[in-house]
């Protein structure tokens, strides 16, 4: 095999590899001397078939096969010969000229991972903020249980309907004058005020009582999900079967023993190991920030563009996803047009960060165990149904980008687990809203808001693996398994989860970027 450098820019290279003819001719003729025992031909004893009818009959499938296999141990060849690391699968064209017979030439081009110097351990400092959990946030947490497990008693007859009461209510919902589908329901719960309902459908039932029938007129907001419906005008007929009003939720032993619990100090037990679970993680989160914004300072060195592209990409999708849902979603795209180049930069340190992870991780024999990638596998499963649960993880066994998927993010989770034992770490006892106030103000003075939903603001990449095989996302429905269908709910209550259908978070600036980081 003849190897001539074309391209060597930065972290680009290209190759042009020349496959000898008669490197693929023989291994023509070893498979055709490999599959002739198995040959079936009329006139032809079992294994006797002529070499020259064998070839004649499956040429151009031998042909094929031995050329994809020697252009897969060319470029093998060439990675190893050079001692390269492509930080994804080489794009490989052999060319539109090619015939049978000829030397193959190949153009082979992709990026290699940088050179990263060994990166020093040394002079990690890092501050943990410490929330001790108080039979105050116990007490208050109970608080908040009670008032979510409320309990309701048959109002008086005389009783009108008003804030907190909740009515249980037949209703028959109609668009121009027919019914529509999803629309209707029979003794279903209603609190006023809960804001459970589409806008306006609770506020008409103020004032009501029980056996009363009204009939309300709403609007289904311009971006409800069910689309027939979105910026309707709908009307329902309704039937308010019972009216009862809140009554008192007492916390005691008989409260604990209603949620299944032996009494009221195991609930309380429960609950004090569940605030120090969050805390922790919260701690965490803070230390993590803390580490990646220093190893991101102290490493500056270049990154695959395809890899920053990528990434980038991905940040993009999302944003154009939440800004498609804001109340004015070309303002809303407007805005982030606006900062295009600071979400590529973001998207560049990520990369970064992730190889650099990596490469702490390499270098100090960081690696997850085969039991650990089993925990990951079926927790991922979860998410199918029951009966495809078992697919899902022989689909991770068959599929190395899948897997690598899985496996990354608790990679990075123990090299950072590694870097917090080497790092110099001093101890601070604070409250929980100056830590979650530590957490929403990064060091560049942008602030997360609370509904952060990952737990560093800026998630380094994770390796790329070069794939082999289909990615899952390019599986088809046969198969991939599917997932968990969601349950249906009427059109105008989605009391049954405590859901809002009708209401959205307002846009927030800060929301979009957090998410991106």
């Amino acid at each position: 095999m003849q190897i001539v450098e074309t391209t060597n820019e930065g972290l680009k290279r290209g190759y042009a590899l020349t496959i000898p003819a008669a490197q693929i001719a023989a291994r023509i003729e070893n498979e055709v001397k490999k599959i002739a025992p198995q040959v079936r031909m009329p006139g032809f004893r079992p294994g006797k078939v002529p070499a020259n009818l064998i070839r004649k009959m499956h040429g151009e499938a031998l042909h094929g096969d031995a050329l994809n296999a020697s252009v897969r141990e060319s470029v093998d060849g060439l990675i190893a010969e050079k001692k390269l690391r492509p930080a994804y699968q080489p794009r490989v064209d052999l060319g539109e000229g090619y015939e049978e017979g000829q030397d193959a030439t190949l153009t082979v081009e992709f990026e290699v991972l940088p050179d990263i110097a060994p990166p020093s351990l040394d002079g990690i400092k890092l501050e943990k903020l410490v929330v001790p959990v108080d039979d105050s946030a116990v007490d208050e947490a109970l608080a908040n249980i009670a008032a979510g497990q409320k309990s309701f008693k048959d109002a008086p007859k005389s009783r009108k309907a008003q804030d907190g009461d909740q009515l249980i209510i037949d209703f028959v919902g109609k668009i121009d004058g027919e019914p529509f589908e999803g629309g209707s329901a029979e003794n279903q719960a209603l609190e006023i005020g809960a804001g459970r309902f589409i806008p306006g459908f609770e506020e008409q039932l103020a004032g009501a009582k029980a056996g009363e029938e009204r009939t309300i007129t709403v609007t289904f907001p311009a971006d409800y999900p069910a689309e027939h419906l979105a910026g309707k005008d709908a009307s329902f007929d309704v039937k308010v079967n019972e009216l009862k009003v809140p009554g008192e939720s007492k916390v005691d032993e008989e409260f604990a023993q209603s949620l299944g619990l032996a009494n009221l100090d195991t609930l309380k037990g429960l609950l004090r190991g569940q605030l120090e679970q969050e805390t922790a993680g919260l701690t965490r989160t803070q230390m993590k920030r803390q580490l990646l914004d220093q190893l991101a300072a102290g490493h500056d060195f270049p990154v695959p563009p395809s890899m920053v592209e990528a990434e980038f990409q991905q940040i993009w999708s999302q944003l154009e996803q939440e800004a498609a849902r804001e109340e004015d979603p070309d303002a809303a795209k407007a805005e982030i047009e606006g900062e295009k180049d600071e979400y590529r930069s973001i998207a560049e340190r990520r990369v970064r960060l992730g190889l650099l992870l990596s490469e702490i991780g390499q270098a100090n024999g960081v690696d997850v165990s085969q039991q650990e990638m089993e925990m990951v596998v079926r927790q991922a499963a979860q998410q199918y149904r029951p009966e495809d649960r078992q697919r899902f993880m022989e689909y991770v066994q068959q599929d190395a980008m899948m897997a690598a998927q899985l496996r990354a993010p608790l990679y990075e989770e123990k090299v950072v687990d590694f870097l917090f034992d080497k790092a110099e770490v001093t101890e601070r006892q604070v409250t929980r809203d100056e830590l979650q106030a530590a957490i929403e103000a990064d060091g560049d003075g942008h602030v997360h808001g609370p509904d952060c939903d990952h737990d560093h603001d800026h998630k380094p990449a994770k390796k790329k693996a070069a794939p082999k095989k289909a990615k899952a996302e390019d599986a088809t429905a046969e198969e991939k398994p599917a997932k968990k269908a969601a349950p249906k709910k009427t059109a105008a209550a989605k009391a049954d989860d405590g859901e809002a259908p009708a209401k959205k978070a307002p846009a927030k600036k800060a929301a979009a970027k957090k998410a991106a980081e």
